[in-house]
């Protein structure tokens, strides 16, 4: 299938700025770059009943993080809850790039949303991204009351590398290591950093922005060669075992290098008896849920992926 034309033109308006490759870019120079493109090509940010920044105590320091409750909610009430991961390759994004598609969620889920800002590299290497999340997941839980949510509700989700954290929690809450989690929501996610790409995806991807070189450029600069990248807190989808995960929905995208990967971890979910909900779309890239503005489709999978959380909650 064809690119979709929308997001066709986004990869024009990209290549129309002169905006270099991300892969050449300085580590600052990409993360404001990811940061301008979200004002330029976000969804109108709505409204939603309540955000406050809250700051969570961490292994490395205070974690931020940013709680939204859903427009309509009721005040006071004890909300289920998505603990949001944001994308970024473990290297760029923050609070304020996904900000917009976690209103989002929260308002068509109608629950809470606490997304975290985790540290990321080259300045935080694997594993501090993991730790913080698991902090935040434990921090969030411990003060459910006070957050007005509910502890019993807890999910975890995220986009590309915010995918791969999402998943691995559900691992460590699995073993005891964390909260019970009631539901995972993968958006494009990484699940193995040692993946190889078929010849035919190179060529899909190549003069796209998000190819096999921005990947090099962020995992060279997340997790060490060798056995880093071989763990499964790095590459969950080496985990050992996939009994006892919650429920997913795992979303992929035809013109993405992470699609296999993403579909080897829904198939992993399944083998082991887990109840998943796949969402592919042919012909839209990687990121293209955040590019709300142009890309009309971004809207529809939100709405998709927070009504199937939604249900999941019920």
């Amino acid at each position: 299938m064809s690119l979709d034309p929308d997001a066709l033109a986004v990869v024009n308006l990209i290549k129309a700025t002169g905006r270099p490759p991300l892969h050449t870019m300085s580590v600052e120079e990409a993360r404001a770059a990811y940061l301008r493109a979200d004002v330029v090509l976000g969804a109108e940010r709505q409204d939603v009943a309540e955000v406050r920044d809250l700051k969570a105590k961490g292994p490395g320091g205070d974690i931020l993080l940013r709680l939204y409750r859903g427009a309509g909610t009721a005040t006071g009430a004890a909300l289920p809850c998505l603990v949001f991961f944001h994308g970024g390759g473990w290297v760029i994004g923050d609070l304020e790039t996904h900000d917009r598609l976690c209103r989002h969620i929260a308002n068509t889920a109608g629950c809470a949303v606490v997304a975290v800002d985790y540290r990321m590299g080259p300045e935080h290497r694997f594993h501090a991204a993991v730790e913080d999340c698991a902090a935040a997941t434990q921090w969030i839980a411990d003060h459910a009351g006070e957050l007005g949510i509910d502890r019993g509700k807890l999910a975890v989700g995220g986009d590309s590398a915010g995918g791969n954290l999402a998943a691995v929690m559900t691992h460590m809450a699995r073993d005891g290591k964390l909260p019970p989690l009631v539901f995972q929501l993968l958006i494009y996610p990484a699940t193995d950093l040692n993946a190889k790409y078929s010849a035919d995806v190179l060529a899909r991807v190549k003069d796209l922005p998000f190819n096999d070189l921005t990947i090099k450029w962020f995992v060279d600069k997340y997790a060490d060669p060798g056995k880093q990248r071989d763990d499964w807190r790095a590459s969950p989808l080496k985990a050992a075992n996939f009994k006892g995960l919650p429920p997913a929905v795992i979303l992929t995208a035809g013109y993405d290098p992470l699609s296999a990967e993403g579909e080897a971890y829904a198939q992993k979910l399944i083998d082991a008896g887990a109840r998943i909900t796949r969402l592919h779309f042919s012909d839209q890239t990687h990121g293209f849920i955040t590019q709300g503005r142009i890309v009309r489709m971004a809207l529809a999978a939100t709405d998709m992926v927070a009504l199937a959380l939604r249900r999941a909650f019920a």
